[in-house]
């Protein structure tokens, strides 16, 4: 890897505290790579041969049985994906393609587990990411297990409004598919949950969302940190 490319990857949780030494021997074996959109990067069931860097561009995490296919989580600048894999030196769970053009760091698993051996602050690191992402599976299955179907997409509407600085008209991040997969629901049942959330103030224009009073879809949606905090 270029070390022009070493700030933005030591400037992640999981590297900012570890020794310098070690940082560089990791980053010895990585190197960077460029990907056009819709490229698999990785196969569920293949053994976790890197440790993946997003420097740039958007991942998507998805899965597929018996012929059906579900979207698990996207995967934005700076973050790594899938971190358990490699320190459990286990097949890949889910899969990963880019949604966009993509510049992606890639770090040897077996150079990840010798450093997690050796240096301390970046195996606490670890622990404390790897628990980060039980949590929003935790919180992932909440919202599955617990919500509606017009509950799920009212509260997705309402973070997706608060990540474009809660403006009353904002983009959709992806495609309608795509979402319906993501919030467990199949195109057609999506479609009937922008209809159900009309009442509460809810505009579809393709993929431009206009919530013109949100304290009335807030009470609907009943938004809880326990859930919809990605952060903690």
């Amino acid at each position: 890897m270029h070390e022009s490319s070493f700030p933005d990857v030591k400037a992640l949780h999981l590297f900012k505290d570890m020794a310098d030494e070690q940082f560089q021997s990791l980053m010895r074996g990585a190197y960077v790579q460029n990907f056009p959109p819709q490229i698999e990067l990785i196969s569920e069931g293949e053994p976790s041969d890197f440790l993946h860097v997003v420097l740039s561009g958007t991942v998507d995490l998805f899965c597929s049985w018996n012929g059906r296919e579900t979207s698990m989580a996207t995967v934005r600048p700076i973050s790594t994906f899938i971190l358990a894999a490699t320190i459990r030196d286990a097949p890949y769970l889910m899969s990963a393609r880019t949604l966009e053009k993509s510049r992606i760091a890639l770090i040897p698993s077996q150079d990840v587990r010798a450093v997690f051996e050796a240096d301390g602050n970046f195996a606490r690191a670890i622990v404390s990411e790897l628990a980060l992402c039980y949590r929003s599976v935790i919180k992932a299955q909440k919202d599955l297990k617990l919500r509606s179907s017009l509950e799920r997409l009212a509260n997705y509407l309402l973070r997706q409004q608060d990540r474009s600085g809660q403006v009353e008209h904002f983009e959709l991040e992806f495609e309608k598919r795509r979402l319906a997969s993501v919030l467990g629901m199949t195109p057609e049942n999506l479609s009937r949950a922008f209809k159900g959330l009309q009442p509460y103030g809810v505009t579809v224009n393709g993929s431009r969302i206009s919530i013109a009073d949100r304290d009335d879809l807030s009470r609907f949606a009943k938004p809880t940190p326990l859930i919809d905090d990605a952060a903690s």
